[in-house]
């Protein structure tokens, strides 16, 4: 009971003196709170002069410590203390309290009632009119020589924590503690702003959000603590007002929503479990309501403060109860991450206990979130580091499974395209084959009429088809020229009769003019040639109504032994209008055109004509007006292989049938018919045909074959298989060197490489030309063929 007793007299003795007694910064023991009074003002008019004539009911106790809190709150609180200068000069002090936010900081200096001067700070004022312009709450305080002046100190908040620190600095002092405070804070910002950026670029780079909301929530974390430490007062809203007065909470509420945005993507939130994702937006919610109240009135504005710490804690605590859970459901978890959340929670907390004066006031305390967010601005860097590595290898996986697909994709496309044109071309060439072999009989006119019919649509769907298949070949740049020995004139002379037909059906004056110039025999892509001549006389026969089409085509010699062909097709059709030009060598341009529904084709024509003429290193050129007609002029270059004809015309017509022995290897019926019917023409008649593979080699080792015509793609065992064997490991006594030529409709260039990797000797597309099939069959056989 005695030792309570003494407490207490102590504690009233202590009262009396912090009192009675001025504090002097030169002389004094102790610090400037201990000899310092503290006041809640329950009235919000009280003023220095009600406070000095004893009329406010003001009850003033002493500080418990240096740095007091009274929480968040809107009341108004009074500090008294007496400052004693015992020299003989004036001193100068800067006086340090509150936090850079409180909106009310008023310090009054009374020499006597009569002589009473007010420094005006806090934030709800401009800050020119603060009496330092400085961002802290700062006054500068000048004590007269040899005097004690009274001091009293009005602060008030909106809600915010309100703290009471009293720290008096001289004048040295106060500059040395400014700059350590500002070189601590451009690192603390710059750090923040280079991160911000730097994952700001990589959110640009590789478009993951988890760089986005990080970028965001380390910006908006940057403006959270410059409006916590008066830097958006003092640069970006220097006049205060509404906006200023909610800098805090706005910031406050962004850094919040964008850490729970980052940390949900990082750690995956959705994929651990539906619970936490729930929570996660339940904490969104919170933040969106918090949101609205800030901006109702003051009375809501205050409410948000308290709120919005709380919820702050929650999802901390949130974030925390995803990463243990995670680790116990054996989800990875990044070690950088894990460490930068434990400082952020580390800071956080030292930041709130020094709010409510749980800690001490000291640079540590006061910055500690600053410290925590440093470093977890490091930590969580170097797990976004991990996680650029993570995505970097999970890309290149991802590469590495697209081209595995692409390249299955693109085995598919050839596997496609061989078999549509597989499809495609066998029905033609049973078309065509008995349309030819009708035409060489004695037909009445009728008749003849309508074989020669059935062989121009033949010809025509097959020049459709030819387009189909080169124009995805075409747009990609894989189409590529093959070089053969031809008969220029022969070709041009083919199509044209078959153009020639359809013109004269039509009413159209069709003229042929052959040069003299023209070689003999010229090398280049036969085929690629013939598709060029074709589309634009099909073009000319078909958007000409009335008239005459004139098909010219000569030659220039030119040096190292190359030929220029020059084609001229002109027509009186409709013409082309100067806008439509424009469009003409474009793909589907007939379309474009609307010119589909009146002239039908698949509007690939002139574009597949210029691609080629390209690739030829030729040119092409329409003079043209609509309602005019049409010219087109092409010129292409070819190696000249024989200039005239000084042989005899190639022919099997006359061989004695026991002179070639031919084995035909084709599965479909039809397509056995025409090759019978066109080695009959051929007077060959010593063949024998094999349904697949496995029948040919059957054949092959019980007869004697000079030639073999083989199709690719047959049931049991297909032409490359087949081949592969007699090249190979040929059973019994079949000839390994025999001559194998592809009679294939798989017009694809990967049919045709394959066929000479297999050990093909040449190769022939269906529909089956006769002509082409002698020269052929002429050219692997010398030794047993006969001139004719």
């Amino acid at each position: 009971m005695r030792q309570v007793l003494i407490l207490f007299m102590s504690l009233v003795c202590y009262a009396s003196f912090a009192q009675n007694v001025a504090y002097n910064p030169n002389k004094s023991k102790g610090k400037l709170y201990e000899y310092a009074q503290l006041a809640k003002a329950e009235n919000g008019d009280i003023n220095i002069n009600s406070i000095l004539e004893d009329e406010s009911n003001l009850k003033f106790t002493t500080l418990t410590s240096e740095n007091q809190s009274v929480g968040f709150s809107t009341d108004n609180y009074w500090l008294t203390f007496d400052l004693e200068n015992s020299s003989n000069t004036p001193e100068i002090y800067y006086l340090q309290t509150a936090r850079p936010v409180t909106d009310v900081a008023n310090l009054f200096q009374v020499a006597n009632k009569n002589n009473i001067t007010e420094f005006k700070s806090g934030d709800a004022i401009a800050f020119s009119e603060r009496q330092v312009e400085h961002r802290k709450t700062i006054f500068k305080i000048e004590l007269p020589k040899n005097s004690t002046q009274q001091f009293y100190l009005h602060l008030r908040s909106d809600g915010e924590t309100l703290n009471l620190p009293l720290v008096l600095h001289t004048e040295s002092q106060f500059w040395k503690s400014n700059y350590t405070e500002q070189l601590f804070l451009g690192f603390f910002y710059g750090l923040l702003f280079l991160a911000t950026v730097v994952y700001l670029f990589f959110y640009t780079s590789l478009s993951n959000k988890t760089f986005l909301y990080y970028s965001i929530y380390v910006f908006s974390i940057a403006l959270l603590q410059s409006a916590l430490d008066g830097l958006i007062f003092q640069y970006l809203l220097p006049s205060a007002g509404f906006i200023n007065d909610r800098a805090v909470l706005i910031t406050a509420l962004f850094s919040n929503f964008f850490l729970l945005k980052y940390c949900e993507y990082f750690l995956k939130v959705e994929s651990i479990s539906k619970t936490i994702k729930i929570a996660f937006k339940i904490l969104y919610g919170i933040i969106i309501v918090l949101g609205v109240l800030l901006f109702i009135n003051n009375e809501t504005k205050a409410m948000v403060y308290p709120m919005s710490n709380v919820n702050g804690l929650m999802s901390l605590i949130l974030i925390l109860v995803t990463l243990f859970y995670s680790r116990y459901k054996d989800h990875k978890i990044d070690t950088f991450f894990s460490a930068g959340i434990f400082f952020l929670v580390i800071g956080l907390m030292g930041f709130v206990m020094n709010n409510l004066s749980l800690l001490p006031n000291n640079f540590v305390t006061l910055n500690s979130a600053k410290f925590g967010i440093t470093f977890e601005v490091i930590f969580l860097s170097l797990s976004m580091t991990n996680l650029i590595k993570d995505l970097r290898l999970e890309k290149e996986e991802s590469q590495m499974l697209a081209l595995s697909k692409s390249e299955e994709v693109s085995e598919l496309k050839s596997y496609f395209m061989s078999n549509i044109s597989h499809e495609l071309r066998t029905p033609i060439n049973a078309i065509m084959g008995i349309a030819e072999d009708e035409l060489d009989k004695i037909l009445d006119p009728e008749s003849k009429k309508n074989f020669e019919v059935i062989k121009h649509a033949s010809l025509s769907l097959l020049s459709n088809i030819n387009d189909i298949l080169d124009f995805e070949k075409i747009e990609k740049g894989e189409l590529k020229l093959r070089k053969e020995v031809f008969n220029p004139k022969e070709v041009v002379t083919q199509i044209s009769k078959n153009w020639q037909r359809t013109a004269e059906s039509k009413g159209l004056k069709y003229t042929l003019s052959i040069s003299d110039s023209i070689p003999y025999k010229i090398e280049g892509d036969v085929e690629r040639f013939t598709q060029v001549v074709n589309n634009v006389l099909s073009n000319a026969v078909k958007f000409t109504a009335y008239g005459k089409i004139v098909c010219a085509i000569k030659a220039t010699e030119k040096e190292n032994g190359l030929s220029e062909i020059i084609v001229n097709i002109l027509d009186t059709g409709v013409g082309i209008s100067t806008d439509k030009k424009l469009n003409v060598f474009n793909s589907f341009g007939q379309m474009r055109l609307n010119d589909k529904r009146s002239f039908g084709g698949v509007g690939l024509g002139l574009s597949i004509v210029k691609h080629l003429i390209d690739l030829f290193g030729g040119t092409i050129t329409i003079d043209s007006d609509e309602g005019r007609g049409t010219n087109v002029s092409m010129k292409m270059e070819f190696k000249i292989i024989e200039q005239v004809n000084t042989k005899f015309k190639d022919s099997i017509a006359g061989v004695d049938i026991n002179a070639l022995k031919v084995l035909v290897v084709e599965d479909n019926l039809m397509n056995q018919m025409i090759m019978r019917k066109m080695l009959n023409n051929l007077s060959i008649t010593d063949y024998k045909l094999a349904a697949n593979g496995k029948e040919a080699l059957y054949l092959l080792e019980n007869n004697a074959f000079d030639i073999i015509l083989m199709d690719l793609q047959m049931p049991i065992m297909d032409g490359y298989e087949t081949t592969v064997i007699i090249r190979n490991n040929p059973p019994g006594n079949i000839n390994k060197n025999i001559p194998i030529i592809a009679v294939t409709a798989d017009a694809t260039d990967t049919a045709r490489q394959k066929v000479m990797d297999v050990g093909m000797n040449d190769y022939i597309t269906k529909p089956v030309n006769r002509e082409l099939l002698s020269r052929k069959i002429n050219e692997h056989n010398k030794n047993v063929l006969k001139i004719a």
